[in-house]
Order: C-alpha cells, then sequence, then structure tokens
C-alpha cells in the first residue's frame, strides 16, 4: 500500500512504515487555490486533513480568498450560518477531491478530510447527529469525516451518526476513561449499522486524543507544587496518557464483541494524535510525534510541526508499546503529588468545547461583517 502514495521525506516515510498516517491539522481556501495542499501531498507525504472551528475562524479572517462566494451567497439571501455552513464545507469537499487517489490507494483508510459540527452543539446529542448527517450529505464525498466531539452528549451522537454509515472523527478526547466510552459508543454504532444491514466495511473513525495540552495544564500544576520531584515530572504527562490510550486501544480491538464485527468486515478506530504541536520551547518540537510511534495510528500536525518532523525528526520504530509500566508509574506519582488527573481532564475538555464556542462566535461575527458590507456595496 505504501509504494502505491507520493515518495514522501525519510521520516515521514519512516512513521509510514512504523504504521503512522499524518494528516495536515489545517485547511483554507487559499491552501486549496494555490496549490500549496497538493503540493504538501506531493512533496511531505501528507495522507490526510483536519480542521476545526479555530482554523477555519483563522482562514477566513485572513485574506481575500472567501470574498466572492460571500458576495454570491450575501445576493441570494444567506444568512450568517447558513454562508458558514456552505463556506467549510465547499472547502472540505474540494480537499476531498484533491485526495482521492491517495483514499482509493489506501482503500479508504486515508485520504480523509475532517469537518466539525458546530461547537454550540457539544451538549445536545439530538441536534449534534442532525447536523453530522447534514454537513454528510452536503460535502458528499466518502473520505469526509464529521468530527464530533467526545462530551457525555457527543457519545450517543457518535453511536447514531456511525449507525446511518456515516464516518466519524471523534475528537477532544482527554482521559483514559472516557477514551474507552468513546470506543464503545463505536462499537455499538457499527453494531447498529450491520443490524440495519448496512456495509459496515465503508465506516471509517478515528479517535483524536489530545496531547500537548495535557503537559500544559499538569506542568502548570507541578510548578506550583515546585519540588524536584514535581519538576522532574514536567513533560511527561501527555505522552504517558496517549501511550496509555493506546494499551486500551490494544485491549478493546481484541475482545470477541470487536472480532465479530471485524469478521463482518469492520475497520478499527484508530487512534489519532492530536494537538501535537509542542506548546513549551524548553521541549523537543518533534516530541509528540517521535514519542508516539505505533501500528494504526494518524498524528495530525500544524505545518510547523510537520517541518520540524521533516527537517530533524528521527523515527526509530515502535515508542509506544513497550512503554506502558513506565506511562502508568508518571501517572501514579502524579497522584502521589496531588495532581487530580481526573480534575485535569474534565477541566481540559471544559476548556476545549468552550475555546471552540469562541472561535465559532468570532467566525460567525466575521461572516456576519462580510455580509452587511457585501449587502450595502
Amino acid at each position: 500500500m505504501a509504494d502505491q502514495l507520493p515518495t514522501a521525506p525519510a521520516p515521514v516515510a519512516a512513521l509510514r512504515e512504523a504504521g503512522v498516517s499524518v494528516w495536515l491539522d489545517d485547511l483554507s481556501r487559499e491552501r486549496l487555490r494555490s496549490g500549496n495542499l497538493q503540493e504538501l501531498i506531493d512533496t511531505k507525504g501528507i495522507v490526510g486533513v483536519t480542521t476545526n472551528p479555530s482554523i477555519f475562524q483563522a482562514a477566513l479572517a485572513d485574506g481575500d480568498a472567501y470574498n466572492e462566494q460571500l458576495r454570491a451567497l450575501a445576493a441570494e439571501g444567506k444568512d450568517v450560518d447558513e454562508t458558514v455552513f456552505a463556506l467549510t464545507t465547499d472547502d472540505v469537499r474540494a480537499a476531498c477531491d484533491l485526495f482521492r487517489p491517495l483514499h482509493e490507494a489506501t482503500d479508504g483508510v486515508d485520504g480523509r478530510v475532517s469537518i466539525e459540527v458546530d461547537p454550540r452543539l457539544a451538549h445536545d446529542a439530538e441536534r449534534t447527529a442532525a447536523q453530522a448527517a447534514e454537513l454528510a450529505a452536503a460535502v458528499d464525498r466518502p473520505q469526509v469525516h464529521i468530527k464530533i466531539p467526545a462530551t457525555e452528549a457527543g457519545l450517543p451522537a457518535i453511536t447514531r451518526t456511525l449507525a446511518q454509515g456515516i464516518s466519524v472523527n471523534v475528537t477532544l478526547i482527554f482521559s483514559l476513561e472516557r477514551y474507552r466510552a468513546v470506543m464503545n459508543a463505536f462499537i455499538e454504532g457499527l453494531e447498529q449499522a450491520l443490524d440495519a444491514g448496512k456495509d459496515i466495511s465503508t465506516i471509517h473513525s478515528v479517535a483524536s486524543f489530545f496531547v500537548s495540552r495535557v503537559d500544559s495544564e499538569i506542568d502548570a500544576r507541578l510548578e506550583t507544587i515546585g519540588t524536584d520531584e514535581a519538576l522532574a515530572l514536567r513533560g511527561r504527562a501527555a505522552v504517558a496518557n496517549a501511550r496509555l490510550a493506546y494499551q486500551a486501544y490494544e485491549e478493546v480491538f481484541a475482545t470477541p464483541r470487536w472480532q465479530r464485527l471485524e469478521a463482518e468486515g469492520g475497520r478499527r478506530q484508530r487512534p489519532l494524535w492530536a494537538s501535537t504541536g509542542v506548546k513549551n520551547p524548553d521541549y523537543p518540537d518533534t516530541l509528540y510525534v517521535t514519542e508516539l510511534v505505533a501500528a494504526d495510528t494518524v498524528n495530525t500536525m500544524p505545518e510547523k510541526t510537520l517541518d520540524a518532523t521533516i527537517d530533524h525528526g528521527e523515527v526509530t520504530g515502535d515508542t509506544v508499546t513497550g512503554g506502558y509500566a513506565e506511562a502508568e508509574q508518571v501517572l501514579d506519582q502524579l497522584a502521589s503529588l496531588g495532581v487530580d488527573y481526573t480534575e485535569v481532564t474534565d477541566q481540559l475538555e471544559t476548556e476545549g468545547v468552550e475555546k471552540f464556542e469562541k472561535s465559532w462566535a468570532e467566525l460567525l461575527d466575521g461572516v456576519r461583517a462580510e455580509l452587511d458590507k457585501a449587502a450595502s456595496a
């Protein structure tokens, strides 16, 4: 399969050989129009793209690539929500078309593009599932992944969306407990799809386990504690957490319950390492790439992290499965210092939803201003 993909720089090729798919964590109309996204496919080895409300907000705020379509939508009398829906689904559809050859070369595994439901629906399962179906129908491409946050309300929405035969990227996963619930929601969705007579081999999913934000929050708490023992644990929690997530993945997808689905063509929900740009400049800028190499995973990177990986990333094969005991020890040490894991992950989930809601509000405000401008022109 790898032989059918475009040639990649050595570190990306090494990741690919180890079973890691490299996706870009960014999309914009400018990247599409300029040929930049195609260039990254051809020369840097990316095989997919993820987006989120923050990414779209930044894309629409930068430059004039959307002006013509904004004027046309204003002339049609579209409101702000309809306009954002049209702009974002058009970008995702165009990206899907670019990735079609990769999608076909990898039997549907890669060549994927994600688009997120309105983050204001994060705590409303019914409306989340309804919009997921609307987004999938509007993009109308087999490679699309609909991103649904892993809130408690998101879990039944994930199941319902998968049961309809729609591929899902589950986002904003921070805790091991919630990750296990996500895998259960995924399996339930495939079971329902199979019972409804759907071809489950066409349903794909990734579970986006967030990385760098875990270190940012836990490091701050360790610095407040300030002891040598506490300071020695800085920069270790996120990798430990992710490695234990992969251990959970191995356990769940070895169960008889999953094996029944796999025998019917079901495809595993791959772990996806998200938020892999290093936020602390004291840490190696490829930390969340080279320390999280494992088979059947995705690493979705900002372009800066991708470039750092290509420039000096040292990929030496699997760096995850041999580290479970050490990872457990790190979490035990954090607990002994009074760092409350559940409190941290709950906080990060809440902040993650709030951040995307804020970006969405800024996106709506920006589009509303452009619609008003176009209407008065």
